[in-house]
């Protein structure tokens, strides 16, 4: 976004080679960092819910710092690979992306050079850190709903609702449109993979902290006192 907004203000939509490779860097390692945040949540909220009077045996500050080294290591190990992949590559002259930033896909149709090793890697490696986390957030989620089917309670239902609310906004947002994006593709679409792109690296950033804030009950209150003003004001 930085990068952008400088594009705009200069009129002039370049950026140089190192710049692109940090960037790509930049992108994979926290793309990839907030996928495993999503998983470590979720089973934080499986915990507190299926087990609630283990919740602080369980969840130790010892293991929530070793889940934590575990995510960066993961998201750098990840965003080097690949990081380090293209960057053995050649480019053509005509170096031009049709997109707001350095995407993998897009410099890998630009490249010269045989690209085999690069999509045989986003193929595996990201296969597997997309497919596994995501499979691990929806065991979490059935075993939270199978958990709370046994339990009768609306208190208890609207609880467990605003204990995973917000978590379950977030990964509807991340996974729905990397999923759109990547596993129902728009053949020479660049609009829609541009707009689609533009949800997952800037919407859904911007709106974590409001979604997670909304959990707060003097957010909540400030909420409907905003609401509340505008009715009466329309």
């Amino acid at each position: 976004m930085p990068k952008l907004l400088q594009n705009m203000q200069s009129q002039d939509p370049s950026i140089p080679y190192t710049g692109c490779l940090t960037q790509i860097y930049f992108i994979i390692i926290f793309g990839a960092m907030e996928n495993f945040l999503l998983v470590v949540m979720a089973y934080d909220r499986y915990v507190a819910i299926c087990f609630p009077l283990h919740y602080t045996s369980i969840m130790s500050p010892k293991l929530c710092v070793s889940l934590m080294v575990l995510c960066w290591v993961l998201a750098t190990f990840h965003a080097m690979l690949h990081t380090l992949l293209l960057a053995r590559l050649s480019f053509c002259e005509d170096n031009v992306i049709p997109h707001f930033f350095c995407d993998i896909s897009a410099l890998l149709n630009l490249a010269c050079s045989d690209t085999y090793i690069n999509e045989l890697m986003i193929f595996i490696i990201g296969g597997i850190f997309s497919v596994i986390p995501f499979s691990l957030i929806v065991v979490s989620y059935v075993q939270i709903v199978c958990s709370i089917l046994k339990v009768s309670s609306t208190r208890v239902i609207h609880k467990v609702f605003s204990t995973c609310g917000s978590h379950l906004s977030v990964v509807s947002l991340f996974y729905g449109t990397l999923i759109g994006l990547y596993i129902f593709p728009a053949n020479n679409n660049t609009v829609k993979d541009t707009a689609m792109a533009m949800m997952y690296t800037v919407v859904t950033p911007m709106l974590n902290p409001f979604i997670y804030s909304l959990r707060n009950r003097d957010m909540k209150r400030a909420l409907i006192r905003v609401l509340c003003k505008k009715k009466i004001s329309l």
